[in-house]
């Protein structure tokens, strides 16, 4: 059977942006990439040489149908194995909350990767806020959409988490972007009125160069 190819209208919206980020060309390697969606869409339509990683099999079974070099592993422990520098860009969309060790998993990315790609669910949105100050309850909604005792979510963080780590770890935002609720780009007009406003920040992120080799 051909497998299906992966169009535009089939992926999330952070992942769409995410693909408009990544060079056509690029090797790239995909860390949890679910069914393979991304992965099969950057490689239809910007020629990248991807590969990927991803945890269940389903999502293993799925991508491979679709004729993708998937193969099914516990990230955070594989992703030791792969050499230094072996791809242009490494994407880890919506998992980095999922990490046992996110700060960790950052530097790995980094290693392996000249740059990466990361997204996640912001934690530091109002309506969270509201939910669990007001309601006193987790909040289930699209970004955070198991319950409290189902989610593999354990270490949600907001914009400004992900931005102060950065900085703690010596880590370059190259570029920053937001998703409100609608799914849509919104501008990144401060730090504050983001974190409070998005439901999503994804970031372009790489290794600080040192002082002398910036010219």
């Amino acid at each position: 059977m051909t497998p299906t190819k992966t169009r535009a209208s089939d992926i999330r919206v952070d992942l769409l942006e995410i693909a408009r980020m990544i060079p056509a060309g690029s090797t790239v390697l995909d860390v949890g990439c679910g069914d393979g969606s991304l992965l099969d869409y950057l490689i239809q339509e910007k020629n990248v040489d991807g590969r990927g990683i991803e945890l269940s099999a389903e999502g293993v079974n799925r991508s491979v149908a679709k004729g993708l070099s998937v193969i099914q592993g516990n990230a955070e422990e594989d992703i030791a194995y792969y050499p230094d520098d072996c791809f242009d860009y490494v994407i880890l969309s919506q998992t980095l909350q999922a990490m046992q060790r996110p700060d960790r998993m950052l530097e790995q990315l980094l290693r392996v990767g000249k740059k990466a790609v990361v997204s996640f669910p912001n934690f530091g949105h109002w309506k969270v806020r509201a939910n669990l100050g007001l309601l006193g309850t987790m909040p289930v909604n699209k970004t955070l959409d198991y319950p409290w005792y189902a989610t593999p979510n354990i270490h949600f963080c907001t914009i400004r988490d992900f931005v102060n780590l950065c900085g703690q770890l010596d880590i370059d935002v190259e570029q920053s972007m937001a998703i409100n609720a609608k799914g849509s780009r919104m501008p990144f007009i401060s730090l504050f009125l983001v974190n409070l406003l998005a439901t999503q920040g994804l970031y372009v992120i790489t290794r600080k160069q040192p002082e002398n080799s910036r010219a």
